[in-house]
């Protein structure tokens, strides 16, 4: 009977009364992140709060917001949930509209890019497995400008991001322009 089979990993807690250790994060806390495009981000559960289990990551990307270039990751997945909105995305194959409540899943190697041309805002969830200090990159890539070719590499290099041209990254080309392909 498949129900019965044992589908879980180990036991990490081995205690018989569990812990007071949930956290809550009220919808009226201030963002995490404000982009110049007047987007934000909301760290919802990150890599120190889950102990490296996942990263969690609430998106309001406005219309005028740019996009990212076509790239992968070595060490995890990463996962989009659009909650409202439409979010244009790419597979390695094609790229397509994801609308409210589509799910797509990016496991690592998988080439992928996304970006918003809707006009409109585009709420979504972005989850990497296993968790990663992803603050981090999304705080830098306001300083990509300033930095060297060199001190890019080293930037998306250490944060797992593998762009097709890493010289440039996440605006090697525009996305608008290779989703019209």
């Amino acid at each position: 009977m498949s129900w019965l089979d044992s589908d879980y990993p180990p036991p990490r807690y081995h205690g018989d009364r569990g812990e007071t250790s949930a956290r809550f994060r009220s919808a009226d806390t201030p963002a995490d992140l404000i982009t110049p495009s007047g987007g934000r981000t909301d760290y919802l559960a990150t890599k120190a709060s889950t102990g490296g289990e996942f990263g969690l990551y609430r998106v309001r990307m406005s219309p005028e917001a740019t996009g990212t270039s076509t790239h992968f990751h070595r060490t995890m997945t990463e996962s989009f949930y659009v909650v409202a909105g439409t979010l244009r995305v790419y597979d390695g194959r094609r790229w397509f509209d994801a609308s409210a409540g589509d799910f797509f899943h990016v496991p690592p190697s998988g080439l992928h890019s996304f970006g918003n041309e809707s006009g409109e805002p585009v709420d979504f969830l972005m989850l990497f497995t296993p968790g990663a200090a992803r603050e981090g990159y999304f705080e830098g890539i306001s300083h990509l400008a300033g930095m060297s070719d060199k001190e890019r590499i080293a930037f998306f290099v250490h944060h797992d991001s593998y762009f097709t041209d890493m010289a440039k990254g996440p605006a090697a080309q525009s996305w608008q322009a290779r989703s019209a392909r």
